[in-house]
């Protein structure tokens, strides 16, 4: 089997109009293992949830390194996302200052020649390949629901008073429905971790366009100054990993 050498870049900006940051991220390259997390709930509960699924999710995956080479490598990364839910939900209900905290989490898993994706809520993971960019995570929100049944159009996403609504998160409740799907990866890949602070002002084609002209260490500050200078309503984390 084939192993991959990626390279990895991140950066994190609290935008202009929050106070603090409630995006977290996680970046083993030892185990080619990386996520991204958007917090949510009051003053304190966001800053804690997107901290604490990465926390739980590094746990999970240093406690069984062994799979993360081996055919049980999916189903860890899934498990780990699991975790992250279960242990949010707990301190949620143990302390009133954090009840209904909760966080979206995406993470990215290189696993020999594949690309292993594990996610819920609304921020996202791309695969950039040659001249062209494919969102592989499925948004869970109220407006993605609305998309698939027809009921509005995808331009229309972009402006619905809904698009912040998501439908599925870590710590809501105790168990949780994770989405695992596993692509094919190759020399000269990019792919691309991002939270919605990014995705809600900066045109996918943008993110293709920054990602194949700049270098590597420029393109994520590049998207982050993009959204930013479009208002920056929101934490901005990007996530970029070379293979």
């Amino acid at each position: 089997m084939t192993q991959l050498e990626p390279r990895a870049f991140v950066w994190t900006d609290k935008g202009k109009k929050r106070k603090r940051n409630e995006d977290a991220y996680l970046m083993l390259p030892e185990y080619h293992l990386y996520v991204v997390a958007d917090g949510m709930g009051g003053h304190l509960g966001g800053e804690r949830a997107s901290q604490l699924a990465i926390e739980s999710i590094q746990e999970l995956v240093e406690e069984h390194h062994e799979h993360v080479n081996s055919d049980h490598a999916a189903q860890l990364l899934g498990d780990s996302l699991k975790l992250a839910s279960k242990k949010i939900h707990e301190e949620s209900m143990s302390k009133e200052e954090l009840k209904g905290m909760g966080t979206t989490a995406t993470a990215c898993l290189l696993n020999g020649e594949q690309a292993i994706f594990a996610h819920v809520g609304d921020s996202r993971a791309y695969l950039v390949r040659g001249s062209e960019i494919r969102q592989v995570s499925e948004d869970h929100s109220l407006v993605q629901e609305q998309y698939k049944a027809g009921l509005i159009s995808r331009e229309q996403t972009k402006y619905s008073k809904f698009r912040n609504i998501i439908t599925r998160c870590l710590g809501f409740e105790d168990n949780v429905v994770v989405d695992v799907t596993a692509i094919p990866a190759q020399p000269g890949d990019v792919f691309v971790l991002c939270t919605d602070g990014l995705t809600t002002l900066v045109e996918d084609q943008e993110i293709l366009e920054t990602v194949k002209d700049l270098e590597p260490e420029k393109a994520g500050q590049r998207l982050i100054d993009m959204a930013n200078h479009r208002g920056g309503h929101d934490n901005i984390t990007v996530l970029l990993v070379y293979v």
